[in-house]
């Protein structure tokens, strides 16, 4: 067998070989808190991290072991960390870098729950946060610090599904020997493993597209080969520490240096683990990755295509849509799709409530990468705790809705969304009274391959009638216009 396997066979195979005198096939779930040891001096050289053992379930266990293991290969990682949760894998990850109350530049285009953690839990401790626009290279390079040490960012952008261009960012950071961390919770590694465009530590929210089901939690920190050598600058992994009996982590685990204190300090002070339950359900969804994103990614598009035509529509964030910015960035580094949602901003926050309201089959849960299509209205869900300046930072107005799409046939969720999207507008004050003529020419909607068209439907460029309305913007004047208002805000 070659060293790397392909994503579909690593999210089968990695980390798991039939073994023992029963050689079960699946990974045996094993639920045990603690470990024997044959004698005292066994255990005494694990507990003293000087020989690999299981000790205790908290820092490491079997079943959760196997999971870590096939997380590792499919991002082409050196080693990997489970935790209890995405959020905790964000946190200890980023701890286990600012070993004090030092500083990090991060994207302004983060998920919520990560904002709630870097502006006030760390703030709590003293952490300095500067956020930047993850496109503006100059931004990046002009928050650094003397005492920056880390860069985090998403590699697909919740909720609007926006990319980044890693290598250059990357590129910044190393030149100022900064580490950079990774979310890479919606693309996953079947679409793009960060680590291999520069990325130095990788974290996922392993309930998502990894698990696949929403049945359980689970978080993980995966790591690559960054230079922690400076025991200056990184005391924690290349200084010698009472806590590992006047060694370094570095000179005892060379390139898992990392990992191990993520694992032996934060892990186990915090105790945010995973259990091997859950571990052994998100190995189950692990083990479809490739079937089941294969087919997301492509009812996501399609989805995009047929929404963006309708009249409550203003704009369809995806990066597949011709007129997105990202196109033909997306088409060179995310080949394979950017996951399971994306953002559709309706024409009036007015049409948010009954939309949300009418939906049949869809329905509305904080949750992504679920078997199930969910709806989410980041502003007053995901994201409430941002300030009015961090939604305007992050590009979320209260228009703004996220689908997540599930396993469904895209032609029953275009139909549930396109009758929801029905009822809102016909309820809208601001709609065109009916009978009236639209603006300009109006042609049938174009036919999406496999979705349902409706005939007859106005040209969704056109201008609604006698109303007064102004004339509903594209997706590119919504970016035009957005770019118009950062540049004269810098």
């Amino acid at each position: 067998m070659t060293a790397q396997q392909q994503p579909a066979t690593a999210g089968v195979h990695a980390g798991y070989r039939p073994s023992g005198e029963q050689r079960p096939l699946t990974p045996p779930v094993v639920t045990s808190a603690a470990f024997a040891f044959a004698n005292h001096a066994e255990a005494a050289e694990s507990f003293a991290l000087k020989r690999t053992a299981f000790t205790y379930s908290r820092t490491g266990n079997p079943t959760v072991s196997i999971l870590e293991q096939r997380l590792a290969a499919l991002e082409g990682g050196t080693a990997a960390v489970a935790t209890a949760s995405g959020q905790s894998a964000v946190a200890l990850a980023l701890l286990a870098l600012l070993q004090g109350p030092r500083h990090l530049v991060v994207s302004a285009r983060l998920y919520g729950g990560t904002v709630d953690l870097l502006t006030d839990t760390f703030a709590d401790f003293g952490v300095r946060v500067s956020f930047v626009e993850p496109g503006d290279l100059g931004a990046w390079e002009g928050a650094i610090e003397a005492d920056t040490v880390g860069f985090l960012l998403e590699s697909v952008t919740n909720p609007q599904a926006e990319v980044i261009e890693l290598e250059p960012i990357a590129g910044l950071a190393h030149a100022h020997g900064i580490p950079v961390v990774v979310d890479n919770t919606l693309a996953t590694p079947y679409a793009y493993r960060p680590l291999e465009h520069g990325a130095d530590v990788v974290v996922h929210s392993v309930t998502k597209g990894l698990g696949g089901h929403g049945s359980a939690l689970g978080g993980a920190v995966v790591v690559g080969s960054f230079d922690f050598s400076d025991s200056v600058r990184w005391p924690q992994i290349a200084a010698p520490r009472e806590r590992y009996r006047g060694d370094s982590l570095l000179q005892r685990y060379g390139a898992g240096a990392f990992a191990m204190l993520v694992r032996s300090k934060f892990l186990h002070d915090l105790g945010p683990a995973l259990g091997p339950e859950a571990a052994a359900q998100l190995l189950r969804g692990v083990e479809t990755l490739a079937v089941r994103a294969g087919h997301v990614a492509r009812s996501v598009e399609e989805l995009a295509e047929a929404l963006e035509a309708h009249p409550a529509v203003a704009c369809v964030h995806h990066v597949s849509r011709p007129s997105h910015p990202q196109h033909e960035l997306a088409a060179r580094d995310f080949a394979r799709g950017t996951g399971c949602i994306f953002g559709l901003e309706l024409v009036d926050e007015a049409l948010v409530e009954p939309f949300a309201d009418s939906l049949e089959l869809v329905t509305l849960a904080a949750n992504i990468g679920d078997a199930r299509t969910l709806l989410a209205h980041p502003a007053t869900m995901t994201h409430c705790r941002l300030s009015a300046e961090q939604l305007r930072a992050a590009g979320i107005s209260r228009a703004l809705l996220r689908l997540s799409v599930g396993l469904e046939d895209p032609r029953d969720l275009s139909a549930d969304l396109t009758q929801a999207l029905d009822a809102a507008w016909a309820g809208w004050e601001g709609a065109a009274p009916e009978g009236a003529t639209p603006v300009g020419a109006a042609p049938a909607s174009p036919t999406v391959p496999g979705l349902a068209a409706r005939p007859g439907e106005p040209n969704p460029r056109a201008a609604t009638a006698a109303s007064g309305i102004s004339p509903r913007p594209t997706p590119a004047d919504i970016y035009a216009l957005a770019a118009t208002a950062a540049a004269r805000k810098a």
